[in-house]
């Protein structure tokens, strides 16, 4: 099995700062060469904590025959791609739980809408570039090729790669060879890569938030190259993604399953919650109080509540309704998925704007969750979306278009600014909203 290889007769002195082996084994062979062929590479490992622990090329980049990605190399057969299931032999814990996270499924977008708009509307080489870079491609064996990787799906290290060896995923999207930093991995620039942009800002709307102030402006206090890195204990200025979603608190150890603490997904068009959403809510409540009072946990949660149950009844949920009667009764000239205007709108309403609200709200960014979130899904929706849905005149539209038109949600359209005043003063207004706040509304 690839990695298990037992270097007979190699031996390792650990002399700090160097390491010594013999030069004629393979993971001499390899230190000699590449140190003075890629020095970068070399320096990175030879730093790292794999180098000081001795821990060479070979054992993770080792093959055995028969695996489709091996190939011979200066006498050795070694792999390139170093996979999961590669790390797992030390780290097994770690491989299992990234194998069972929503990270590894992120490869799955290779069989989705948002796939087929980049591959339809864009091409292929954006699909590549752009998707798979993040979401991880499906990895090509090309026996032509120097080392048995396609140049179409390699380099990629994407955090749902579908890997030759039947593992998903890929270490290095986080922790980035050679060095494989722990501390960089702890850092919210490590996540950034792909947790940014129109459809999902979490890097913006963390730099926005207060946790992302306090971050940034005492980074030197992170304690971020400690062995232990526990919230509250041995840090407490401010937290990062790693903090929330992976690292240890007094009561939770550290884990590489980065849906165990999230209880919304807020991802669809209409949010859902997660399976056991409460225990999983209870997982991140237990960070927050290294910092916060339960108090002050609670009434970010009913904030939250509030704006994702608002999100879901009053706007996503009737824009996929009146979606999908356009869908069924094939409105517009256009044949294929996205051939038609309305359908962009539609996209943008829950795939870009929906988003970023939602995850404002979520990480206590206002300015998200507002005037690039909330704002642009009202504007979508009301003066973009039914119009160009009015378009088609078609009865059984119109009569679904004029019954969301005429609720308490929407009729605001239709009253005097003065009456729609005197509700929000009265606190009418905030009445419809009430049972928003109590946690997740029936799905």
């Amino acid at each position: 099995m690839k990695r298990a290889i037992l270097l007979a007769g190699l031996v390792l002195i650990l002399v700090a700062p160097a390491i010594a082996v013999d030069s004629d084994s393979p993971a001499g062979k390899c230190m000699t060469c590449h140190k003075e062929k890629s020095p970068g590479l070399y320096q990175q490992w030879f730093t790292s904590k794999h180098g000081s622990a001795g821990v060479t090329c070979i054992e993770c980049h080792g093959a055995s025959k028969g695996e489709p990605d091996a190939f011979t190399h200066e006498g050795a057969l070694i792999a390139t791609l170093v996979t999961p299931k590669d790390c797992g032999g030390c780290h097994e814990k770690e491989s299992e739980q990234v194998q069972a996270s929503y990270h590894a499924h992120a490869g799955e977008i290779l069989d989705s809408n948002d796939a087929y708009l980049a591959h339809a509307a864009g091409g292929h080489p954006v699909a590549i570039a752009g998707c798979e870079s993040c979401h991880g491609s499906k990895v090509i064996i090309d026996p032509d090729s120097p080392n048995k990787l396609s140049r179409l799906s390699w380099p990629n290290s994407g955090i749902g790669r579908l890997n030759p060896d039947g593992s998903k995923g890929s270490c290095t999207a986080c922790h980035t060879r050679h060095a494989f930093d722990v501390a960089q991995a702890r850092k919210p620039e490590a996540c950034s890569k792909c947790h940014l942009g129109p459809d999902h800002p979490q890097k913006e709307v963390y730099e926005e938030s207060k946790h992302g102030n306090a971050y940034y402006t005492n980074i030197d206090k992170m304690n971020l190259d400690s062995d232990r890195w526990v919230v509250g204990i041995d840090y407490y200025e401010a937290p990062t993604c790693a903090t929330c979603h992976m690292s240890a608190t007094s009561t939770q150890p550290v884990t590489h399953e980065v849906g165990e603490r999230i209880s919304w997904t807020l991802r669809p068009p209409v949010s859902k919650t997660k399976d056991n959403w409460e225990v999983k809510r209870a997982n991140m409540q237990d960070v927050c109080r290294a910092c916060h009072s339960q108090t002050f946990i609670d009434g970010h949660y009913a904030q939250f509540d509030g704006v994702v149950n608002m999100y879901n009844e009053k706007f996503a949920k009737p824009a996929g309704a009146l979606h999908k009667i356009a869908k069924e009764k094939k409105l517009g000239d256009g044949t294929a998925n996205f051939s038609n205007k309305y359908e962009w709108i539609y996209w943008e309403i829950w795939h870009h704007e929906g988003r970023r609200a939602r995850h404002g709200a979520a990480m206590m960014g206002p300015d998200y969750t507002w005037w690039h979130g909330m704002y642009e899904v009202a504007q979508h929706f009301y003066f973009k979306y039914i119009p160009e849905l009015r378009k088609f005149h078609d009865p059984d539209l119109d009569k679904a278009i004029d019954e969301i038109m005429a609720d308490p949600f929407h009729n605001w359209l239709s009253r005097p600014t003065a009456d729609i005043k005197a509700d929000i003063n009265s606190g009418k207004m905030a009445e419809m909203f009430a049972d928003y706040y109590d946690g997740p509304l029936g799905q």
